[in-house]
């Protein structure tokens, strides 16, 4: 699958939608947000249920989310540096290698676990994923007003060349 391809037509789609550009660049924001949480199974359904709340459009998040999922080979790599950064900002050291630690099938079920790993690996993946997806918000909403603007004004350019 050619991703360039692939990418344009999810731009199309986000483009066709019928709602406000605040509200198509919020559920962009939020789609991007939870993209990089690392809430495996839970990301989509924290990305609806967060457009709901926040009267986003969310069928930009889904589209949103799923964008973001293009980058899904380099998620383990992601998600050491979130690990890593969410370490560094609760401990104020840098971490043992996680890759060196020995955890055994039992240890990876167990909730101490996921507050070690899981607590810094979801602050990481807030402080990566805010300004990303504040990036997206403005950037969105900028391109959906434009296309919006456009789409509007052809119909009055077209009435104009047929009553001339």
């Amino acid at each position: 699958m050619n991703a360039r391809r692939w990418l344009h037509e999810h731009s199309l789609k986000l483009l066709a939608i019928r709602d406000t550009p605040q509200a198509i660049a919020g559920g962009v924001a939020i789609g991007i947000f939870f993209g990089f949480m690392p809430l495996f199974g839970f990301k989509t359904l924290s990305a609806i249920l967060f457009a709901w709340l926040t009267g986003s459009n969310i069928l930009a998040a889904v589209l949103a989310g799923t964008a973001h999922d293009v980058i899904f080979p380099f998620m383990p790599a992601i998600y050491f540096w979130e690990y890593d950064l969410g370490y560094f900002i609760l401990h104020h050291q840098w971490p043992r290698s996680v890759v060196k630690l020995v955890l055994t099938p039992a240890t990876w079920r167990s909730w101490t676990t996921f507050v070690t790993i899981g607590k810094p690996m979801l602050l990481g993946a807030a402080l990566c994923g805010a300004p990303v997806a504040a990036g997206f918000f403005f950037a969105t909403r900028r391109i959906v007003a434009r296309h919006q603007r456009k789409r509007h004004r052809r119909p009055e350019e077209c009435n104009v060349e047929r009553g001339a």
